[in-house]
């Protein structure tokens, strides 16, 4: 059996882009059989950058609710809030004191800021510290990421294996990257990559009204409604692509190609889809935030599971480091 380890970041509520790149992926992963999925709200790392508490409680909700709206099964995975189990920051200490300053100065996290360090609080400098605790406290086998992270699962590997050498004994299992080369890039409502940095995303859970006024704002050409258009440039086209079946992209396409169907019309199209298509993540999505006490509820649950398993862990590594 293989234990995944999915970490999930808590700065935003989920839009398209995350529901197809990330969400979707980890559930359909976690239920195949053979894997015991472990997946986190990293809401301690949100810090480096979210200092208002409030907003920070409400990107939380948003993101539980989200994962269980799409029918991530806490009862056979495990779910938690990252911040509610303790010993995530107990093994990141330790780590800290493992991991030579060279190392961390290299981790992208800190480089991409480097040269601003005014904006740099020590938080993000031993970023990958915790990021290391999170993997390790779970004895996880697989960490799926993204190109981007796989240093980070490089840089556990390396804490990890500095501190199976200085006490002589395997406590921390080495955890392998798993980079999906086919993980989908999300073109946002301006064709770039969909982003909240951008502000260019679909969120599919606001009211119908405001979805379709954001769906409205996708840029397009200025070709003609009678003309022919080219489906393979066009983001609607592209964004419909993703989530029909192929017999309505091939109906689409054809559209786009034998002119007489505008712009607006394939806007149309996708909004009418995205509603169909979600209609029962969008109701169990308001059903969590609406009922705060069921949403804690499964959080709990989680958190209790989780820290059973890394309670054993640093029972581990506190008594070989002298603070059992």
């Amino acid at each position: 059996m293989s234990r995944i380890l999915t970490g999930i970041q808590s700065s935003g509520r989920p839009h398209l882009g995350n529901i197809l790149g990330a969400i979707k992926p980890a559930i359909k992963l976690s239920e195949e059989p053979g894997n015991d999925s472990f997946l986190f709200i990293a809401d301690l790392h949100s810090l480096t950058t979210i200092k208002d508490g409030a907003l920070r409680r409400e990107y939380i909700r948003a993101v539980a609710s989200a994962w269980l709206a799409f029918g991530l099964d806490t009862t056979k995975n495990t779910f938690w809030r990252q911040s509610h189990v303790p010993e995530h920051t107990e093994l990141a200490w330790y780590l800290n004191c493992f991991t030579p300053f060279p190392m961390l100065s290299n981790a992208h996290s800190f480089k991409d800021k480097s040269e601003r360090l005014a904006d740099v609080n020590a938080g993000l400098f031993t970023y990958p510290c915790l990021m290391a605790a999170d993997i390790l406290l779970y004895d996880a086998n697989l960490v799926p990421v993204g190109k981007d992270q796989k240093q980070h699962v490089e840089m556990t590997r390396d804490m990890a294996s500095a501190v199976n050498h200085q006490v002589g004994e395997e406590i921390f299992v080495l955890p392998e990257s798993r980079i999906d080369e086919r993980i989908m890039t999300i073109p946002g409502i301006d064709g770039q990559k969909m982003s909240k940095s951008y502000n260019n995303y679909i969120d599919i859970f606001v009211p119908a009204n405001e979805l379709y006024k954001v769906i409205k704002k996708i840029v397009s050409d200025s070709t003609p409604l009678e003309e022919p258009k080219n489906p393979a440039t066009d983001i609607t086209f592209q964004l419909y692509a993703l989530l029909a079946d192929a017999a309505q992209v091939e109906t689409m396409r054809r559209n786009y190609l034998n002119g007489g169907y505008g712009y607006g019309h394939a806007k149309k199209e996708l909004y009418e889809l995205i509603i169909s298509q979600f209609a029962e993540p969008r109701e169990k999505f308001n059903f969590y935030m609406e009922n705060e006490e069921a949403l804690e509820r499964e959080l709990r649950n989680g958190e209790e599971k989780a820290r059973a398993v890394a309670s054993v862990t640093m029972e581990r590594v506190r008594r070989k480091l002298g603070y059992n």
